[in-house]
């Protein structure tokens, strides 16, 4: 089953209470953001569940521990994660653990090496 439909179910850390499900194309790590019916969650850990099928053990659901959390000061909302700093410029790394290559503690309005995507200098 590709990772893009399986299921992952939202837990909040505290009380264990499930917030939803949702299916999603991409793989929260812990320390990533989450956004769930515009609140901002920060992704505690992830459990991986497993079923046996037809003699072999498939990746069934992930079962993501979050925490209520201020959506991050320097980052963009990119295909519905958060990813640190300014997406737009061609040196982000597109990453909720890591800025850039260049300028990595930031911050992004001020960096002098700020590239436009697809801009081609």
């Amino acid at each position: 089953m590709a990772l893009h439909s399986l299921p992952a179910e939202i837990i909040l850390s505290r009380s264990r209470s499930t917030l939803g499900y949702l299916h999603l194309d991409w793989n929260p790590q812990p320390g990533a953001c989450l956004e769930v019916d515009g609140q901002t969650y920060l992704v505690l850990e992830r459990r991986h569940h497993y079923q046996l099928r037809s003699g072999r053990y498939q990746l069934h659901t992930i079962a993501l521990y979050v925490q209520t959390c201020d959506a991050p000061t320097e980052g963009s909302l990119l295909d519905g994660r958060w990813v640190i700093g300014d997406h737009t410029c061609l040196y982000n790394a597109r990453s909720e653990l890591l800025r850039c290559a260049v300028n990595p503690s930031g911050p992004c309005d001020r960096c002098a090496h700020y590239q436009a995507v697809g801009s081609g200098e």
